[in-house]
């Protein structure tokens, strides 16, 4: 684990920051700021998909804004599952976001979601590689809740005949598993139950974020790493430890943008 030393209070987009945002390729995005001053990253190409666990109110809504402010930044496309409607307000009159907030319309998108990975396959395969095809995040906000709410709202709609298993939630476990080649990727806030997705499913995702999380969520995702950190007095707020692989951690302070911060990223206004 690394050395604990002084981590800034507070990472905003500052001259500085927003330089070093400048030169990163499109597939990767800035998390924070280690405990040796260097950025913390994900590259989208070698790790897929993020999952960011927290405790209630400990930034998920912020890390997720920052990662697909960035990742809009160089051109990708946002599919934004936000069932609160109120934690990814910046991002919904943005032309490459796609925003559903109702749980009816966020099953309709995931179905679509499925048609178009199979699309993105078809080209992959064909021309053998995944060039020419737009990167596409899925951004969940409050992604348990969102299961959960998915999943009764089948049961509620499912007809005679019709799977068992909502295809919505089918949908979500065929692009953490082969999105990747399809250039799909999946942001999600929450821990996803063993029941929804399953081991396999929740594997997928190889990059963790985790902030204060309980003693049994660090096991579940970074035990690899050692035990869990000892918290003594009042949190850091926005101090995560960044899981790669289940066993590469790193601690950062996130980078915090706000709403206009993330509109004007996403925009290339700022």
């Amino acid at each position: 684990m690394t050395k604990k030393t002084m981590l800034p209070d507070l990472l905003r987009l500052t001259a500085p920051v927003r330089e070093a945002l400048d030169v990163l390729p499109a597939a990767m995005a800035v998390i924070g700021i280690g405990t040796d001053g260097q950025p913390v990253t994900v590259d989208l190409d070698g790790a897929p998909h993020v999952l960011i666990s927290t405790c209630s109110g400990g930034g998920s809504s912020t890390i997720l804004r920052t990662l697909t402010a960035q990742l809009l930044h160089h051109g990708a496309h946002a599919l934004v599952l936000d069932m609160k409607r109120i934690s990814q307000p910046w991002a919904r009159e943005l032309p490459t976001v796609t925003y559903r907030a109702d749980v009816a319309d966020i099953h309709d998108a995931l179905v679509g979601l499925a048609t178009e990975l199979r699309r993105r396959i078809d080209v992959a395969d064909r021309h053998g590689s995944d060039a020419g095809l737009l990167r596409l995040v899925v951004v969940f906000e409050s992604g348990d809740a969102t299961l959960r709410r998915l999943a009764r709202h089948w049961e509620n709609v499912r007809r005679p005949g019709d799977p068992k298993v909502s295809p919505a939630l089918t949908a979500l476990t065929d692009v953490l598993f082969a999105g990747a080649i399809a250039r799909i990727h999946v942001l999600f806030d929450g821990d996803p139950t063993l029941s929804v997705l399953g081991p396999e499913g929740r594997e997928q995702f190889s990059t963790v974020i985790l902030g204060q999380v309980t003693t049994g969520t660090w096991r579940k995702f970074a035990l690899a790493a050692g035990p869990a950190p000892k918290h003594r007095g009042r949190p850091h707020r926005g101090c995560v430890h960044v899981v790669r692989h289940g066993d590469t951690i790193r601690q950062a302070q996130v980078l915090t943008l706000t709403d206009p911060e993330a509109l004007g990223r996403a925009t290339g206004a700022s």
